[in-house]
C-alpha cells in the first residue's frame, strides 16, 4: 500500500518523537529499532524507507528532545512571577516529577553521558542546545562568547548534575538532598 508524502511525514514525526522518549528512557543502547517501530505502530520496513541509519535516527531524536527541553526551559521562566530566570527553571528542574520523568525529561540528564560516544551529528546538537539554553539563561545573544555565560553554564551544569545523580541514587533522603543543594541559586 502506498503512504502519501503527508502520511510520511506524520509516520515520521511519529517515529522520532517515540525514539526520543525512548532513548531517554532506556539509553541509546537499550532500544533496538524493531522496538522502537513497534512502538511507533509502524513496522521495520518503515523505518527503512524514512532513515538512512539508526545514528540518523538518534541524531534526529536527541535534537528534538532537546528542543522540547529548551521549551520547557522557555515555559518555566515565561510562568513564573519571581522574575529569576535561574528560580524558574531550578523549581521545575529540580522537582521530584522531573527527576522522576526519564522518558519525557531532561535529554541532557538522560543522554549527555552517552553522547561522547555518539556521531558527531548527535553531538553537534547538544552543542547547539547548550549554546541556546545558556543564551536563555544569561540572557544574552546565543552569539556572544561562551565568557560570558559562564554563571549560565555553571547553572546549567548544576541543574544537569543535580538530576543525574538524584536519578542513580536509590536513597529518598540523599535524592532530595541533591535536587535540594542544587536548587540553591545564589
Amino acid at each position: 500500500m502506498r503512504v502519501s508524502r503527508e502520511n510520511a511525514r506524520e509516520n515520521r514525526a511519529r517515529v522520532v518523537e517515540t525514539a526520543s522518549e525512548l532513548f531517554r528512557q532506556h539509553g541509546f543502547d537499550g532500544i533496538g529499532i524493531a522496538a522502537l517501530m513497534k512502538a511507533s505502530g509502524l513496522t521495520n520496513g518503515a523505518f527503512y524507507k524514512q532513515f538512512a541509519s539508526k545514528d540518523a535516527l538518534m541524531a534526529e531524536a536527541t535534537a528534538h528532545a532537546l528542543a522540547e527541553n529548551l521549551d520547557h526551559w522557555r515555559r518555566s521562566i515565561a510562568e513564573d512571577i519571581s522574575g529569576s530566570p535561574k528560580d524558574a527553571v531550578a523549581r521545575w528542574y529540580l522537582s521530584e516529577t522531573h527527576e522522576n520523568a526519564r522518558g519525557t525529561g531532561c535529554a541532557y540528564a538522560a543522554l549527555a553521558g552517552d553522547a561522547p560516544r555518539q556521531t558527531k551529528e548527535l553531538r553537534e546538537a547538544f552543542d547547539e542546545a547548550l549554546r541556546e539554553t545558556a543564551a536563555l539563561v544569561s540572557g544574552k545573544d546565543e552569539t556572544s562568547p561562551l565568557s560570558e555565560q559562564k554563571d549560565a553554564l555553571r547553572f546549567i551544569s548544576q541543574m544537569v548534575g543535580a538530576v543525574v545523580l538524584a536519578r542513580a541514587t536509590e536513597d529518598p533522603e540523599l535524592k532530595t538532598a541533591l535536587l535540594n543543594a542544587a536548587g540553591k541559586t545564589e
